[in-house]
């Protein structure tokens, strides 16, 4: 969902990637629903591995559940690596009313997060402040 809401929202100044430690078999059709809700069509992504990118250069490397960020590989050229910590969606139990809420719920928290990342002044940041306030992203409610 990041990755397609980052695309969407960010234009030119971002290219983002998805991809996850152990990544699933298909897209969860959940997240496929509750993205068609704010127009965007995920539903032809393929989940990917990180292995995938481990030759590229990334200027921000951003994890999003806890898996990731404990198994992050080092990606060349020194990233700002910064963890947004959100639910594992192979992990939200319950009916499918109480799925598309929590699903929802988490579309929402990486809308609301993409917006302050990508709203940040960095032409006018230094590297400190930018990985300061990256990760502080992760951290708002």
């Amino acid at each position: 969902m990041a990755e397609s809401i980052l695309n969407s929202k960010a234009g030119d100044k971002f290219q983002a990637y998805s991809a996850g430690s152990r990544p699933a078999d298909k897209i969860n059709p959940y997240a496929v629903k509750v993205m068609e809700e704010v127009n965007v069509d995920i539903s032809n992504k393929t989940p990917q591995s990180a292995e995938k990118y481990l030759d590229m250069k990334f200027d921000f490397v951003i994890t999003l559940c806890d898996k990731m960020k404990e198994e992050c590989p080092n990606f060349p050229g020194n990233p700002i690596v910064a963890h947004w910590g959100m639910p594992d969606a192979d992990e939200i139990q319950g009916n499918e009313e109480e799925k598309l809420k929590e699903f929802r719920k988490t579309r929402n928290e990486i809308l609301k997060r993409i917006e302050f990342f990508i709203n940040l002044p960095m032409e006018k940041l230094d590297r400190i402040s930018m990985e300061n306030m990256t990760k502080e992203i992760g951290s708002q409610k």
